[in-house]
């Protein structure tokens, strides 16, 4: 790794920890750099996921306030996060590299139209009784199950997915589900590094880049998320993982 590429490298990382704390895509900025520098695409899909890391951990940090009083969703919804993270660590290193990859983009691009209608999907929902806050509702184990498989198989497009499942299904405001998104994507994600470390799937020296800048931005990001509109947040989100479908899409 020269001068450039850890330059290159460092900034993406930023980049990415600030995205994945605003709505998710981080891997979006990541993986098409590490391509770049020549990383292979499955070790540079595993290396973002292992880089990012520490993002999601700034972001938990940041939303301290708004994961107050989140612990049950935690106890709930962890498992399924744990499990699905684990089944799609294990079907990235097993199968072949192309195999579950042509799904990718269709996923990515279901989960962003989701995002997008959530409003709507919302307020189909059955009405929220009085004890609604101390339930989780069985569709979010299964959407966090399958967010979990996914986001540990090909990371990009994880935080839309899982803000996606849990806007429609959870009744609190967006910044709570927010904050419950990045706390997950951190579980899954570090479900998922358990499992790849004994790959040997790794660039180190990217890897070691990527932690110490995607922490930075993951924990600005937190700060700036404050500031910004839900709306401006969801759109931007779903945008941004609707160019990713595409390029997938281009790239097949």
């Amino acid at each position: 790794m020269n001068l450039l590429d850890a330059v290159l490298v460092a900034a993406a990382g930023i980049t990415a920890g600030a995205l994945n704390t605003v709505a998710g895509g981080g891997t979006l900025v990541t993986y098409p750099v590490l391509l770049l520098c020549g990383v292979p695409p499955v070790t540079a899909n595993i290396t973002s996921v292992v880089g990012l890391a520490p993002g999601y951990a700034g972001a938990v940090h940041a939303f301290r306030p708004e994961l107050r009083g989140q612990r049950h969703r935690h106890l709930a919804l962890g498992p399924a996060a744990v499990a699905g993270a684990a089944l799609g660590a294990v079907l990235l290193l097993v199968t072949p590299p192309g195999g579950f990859a042509g799904v990718v983009p269709v996923l990515v691009l279901v989960s962003s139209l989701l995002l997008l209608a959530q409003p709507v999907l919302a307020g189909l929902m059955p009405a929220a009784g009085e004890d609604a806050a101390a339930r989780v509702p069985w569709p979010a184990r299964a959407g966090v199950f399958a967010a979990s498989v996914y986001g540990a198989y090909f990371s990009a497009g994880l935080g839309v997915l899982l803000l996606a499942v849990l806007g429609i299904v959870l009744t609190d405001p967006f910044p709570r589900v927010n904050a419950l998104k990045s706390s997950l994507s951190l579980i899954i994600v570090l479900t998922a590094i358990a499992v790849y470390l004994a790959s040997g799937h790794v660039a180190v020296g990217y890897a070691a880049v990527l932690l110490v800048a995607s922490y930075a931005g993951g924990a600005a990001g937190g700060s700036v998320v404050r500031r910004i509109s839900p709306a401006v947040i969801r759109y931007s989100a779903a945008t941004l993982g609707i160019l990713l479908a595409l390029a997938l899409f281009l790239k097949n």
